[in-house]
């Protein structure tokens, strides 16, 4: 499936225009039929305007802290993901090739778990998802559904019929391994100590 993108960006005079109106093709993984990744934007550092609306560097699947990606992947239904190939090297070989970063985030011993540090803003398009967390906590998503992923580790199982499409914006953060406390105590202050 390709998707229409229409970027804008300024002129030399800064007037908004249109600079391109295209399709973009999907990433596939031949280990993976029916799933396809859209890679529509991205920038690996925070954009300044006014600029020509030209496709920034951003070579990873993932972006690094103040980058950024803008995507939508689909997730094939069950029986289709059934089809991967026990060889998740090669598998994994593929993704770096043609999705570079994401294999490196893939738990080769639990298939589809992955953790980054994103933030990640996610619009359920069409069909249906299971987001898998740990401990084998599931919620089962739909149409018109969003989640606001915080650097958890998940899996997207479509345990539907039909492929689930997903819109998602990413941005790259800081992942403070000791900031979890920190984070608590500022959320649970008692109203006098604020």
């Amino acid at each position: 499936m390709k998707i229409r993108r229409v970027t804008t960006g300024h002129t030399e005079l800064g007037k908004a225009v249109v600079v391109s109106d295209g399709e973009v093709d999907a990433d596939t993984l031949g280990l993976m039929p029916g799933y396809e990744f859209h890679r529509l934007w991205g920038a690996d550092v925070p954009p300044a305007f006014p600029n020509g609306g030209l496709q920034p560097e951003c070579p990873g699947y993932f972006p690094p802290l103040g980058g950024f990606r803008f995507m939508m992947f689909t997730v094939a239904p069950q029986p289709a993901s059934n089809q991967i190939g026990s060889d998740r090297q090669a598998l994994f070989a593929e993704m770096k090739v043609k999705l570079p970063g994401l294999a490196e985030h893939m738990e080769l011993s639990t298939p589809g778990m992955h953790t980054t540090d994103t933030v990640d803003f996610e619009y359920i398009v069409s069909g249906e998802v299971w987001l898998e967390l740990d401990d084998g906590a599931t919620v089962h998503l739909r149409a018109g559904d969003t989640v606001v992923q915080n650097g958890t580790r998940h899996a997207w199982r479509n345990r539907g019929t039909e492929p689930c499409r997903v819109v998602v914006f990413m941005v790259g953060v800081h992942r403070n391994p000791s900031g979890l406390d920190v984070a608590l105590a500022s959320t649970h202050s008692l109203p006098s100590e604020r």
